[in-house]
């Protein structure tokens, strides 16, 4: 199974800052040139809500301020300015592979 290593556990941002939340992966999720690699925001009571897919592309309905980038093993969610509305738990995933791998963070 590809095993996802998320980072930092724990981050605490000023409004209009930058966070940045990372994501390896123990080996590629590249596959015919799509990163298979997606983030999540889950608020309490809330089930999770797609951000970013296939490592750069937006969801439905994402602001601007999240963008996603990285490739074969190292991934980066970025989030920029920060608004109060985005604290919440941030989930990187792989579906490249079954079982799909999912970190929290």
């Amino acid at each position: 199974d590809i095993v996802l290593t998320q980072s930092p556990a724990s981050l605490a941002v000023s409004l209009g800052q930058r966070a940045t939340i990372s994501c390896r992966a123990s080996e590629s999720v590249d596959n015919y040139g799509i990163s298979f690699m997606n983030w999540f925001q889950q608020k309490p009571g809330q089930p999770p809500k797609l951000l970013i897919y296939a490592a750069s592309n937006q969801g439905s309905g994402v602001p601007a301020r999240f963008s996603g980038s990285g490739s074969g093993t190292d991934f980066s969610l970025n989030i920029h300015p920060m608004e109060e509305d985005d604290t919440a738990m941030y989930f990187c995933q792989q579906s490249k592979e079954v079982p799909p791998t999912v970190l929290q963070g």
